[in-house]
């Protein structure tokens, strides 16, 4: 049985993935590419491990792709076999700065507040 990928959105309505997404596309092309199909991916079970995800605790996890930047997508899982992106980045360097792990985990806490079922 195969997983659904959604992105967070706001209480306004905004959706930050899609904003992310749209300015990888635009910028770099070939990792966008690379992300859409590593999300693609993670509909699939097998996926959800090294090396295209690994958990970064409390339930929260991250796609990689490595190109000539890093790029990453936190995402965490939600009952009904539904996997949610909350914050997409790029960086150079190896670690997760704290500030995206901080909003990718208010993200992820704001959307199980609202979507409790």
């Amino acid at each position: 049985m195969d997983f659904t990928v959604e992105f967070y959105e706001t209480k306004e309505g905004r959706c930050p993935m899609r904003d992310f997404l749209d300015e990888l596309k635009a910028t770099e092309p070939d990792d966008f590419a690379a992300v859409v199909a590593g999300l693609a991916k993670l509909r699939n079970s097998q996926y959800h491990q090294a090396p295209l995800s690994k958990a970064l605790g409390d339930g929260l996890l991250e796609l990689r792709h490595v190109g000539k930047q890093n790029t990453r997508v936190f995402w965490f899982f939600m009952k009904g076999r539904r996997i949610v992106a909350v914050h997409g980045i790029r960086n150079k360097g190896r670690s997760t700065p704290t500030r995206d792990l901080a909003t990718a985990r208010a993200r992820m806490k704001d959307w199980l507040e609202r979507h409790r079922a």
